[in-house]
């Protein structure tokens, strides 16, 4: 579970292509030890497993399927990643509470300045719009906002 606020990014450091998926290397400096092998990690709001730990660079192996439903097939070395750990029991909770699987990817349509606001407009087919409620929570590069 997660909560959508962002204080860790990482930067793509390599992507090694496999038969059904990659894997995936984040520089990153979020301390974690070789214990916290197999905890949840946010990355751009997609829930992945922490399979290696070596030199700050952290490894996930994404299948064919985590590709097809995230932004992240779109990644190349250099890329930011927005980083979240999974909330602990007692930590306080801002933001929203998420799970980190994601239903769609979207483009940007629209970006206007309202005082010291962003309203971002994103293209949206049917399925995606009925699936969309005002004011309920949504992750974007794992951002928690809020649909208006």
């Amino acid at each position: 579970m997660f909560n959508g606020i962002i204080f860790n990014q990482g930067k793509v450091d390599k992507i090694s292509k496999r038969k059904n998926g990659i894997n995936l290397f984040i520089k990153s400096n979020l301390s974690l030890k070789s214990k916290d092998l197999g905890t949840s990690i946010a990355c751009d709001g997609a829930c992945l497993t922490l399979i290696s730990i070596k030199n700050q660079n952290l490894e996930f192996y994404l299948s064919n399927e985590t590709l097809n439903k995230t932004n992240l097939k779109k990644i190349k070395k250099g890329d930011s990643i927005n980083l979240e750990l999974p909330l602990k029991k007692g930590q306080n909770l801002s933001g929203h509470i998420c799970q980190g699987h994601v239903d769609y990817v979207s483009k940007v349509k629209k970006i206007k300045l309202i005082d010291k606001s962003y309203l971002i407009e994103f293209l949206a087919n049917s399925t995606q719009k009925k699936n969309l409620v005002e004011k309920a929570s949504i992750l974007i590069n794992g951002v928690s906002l809020t649909i208006s």
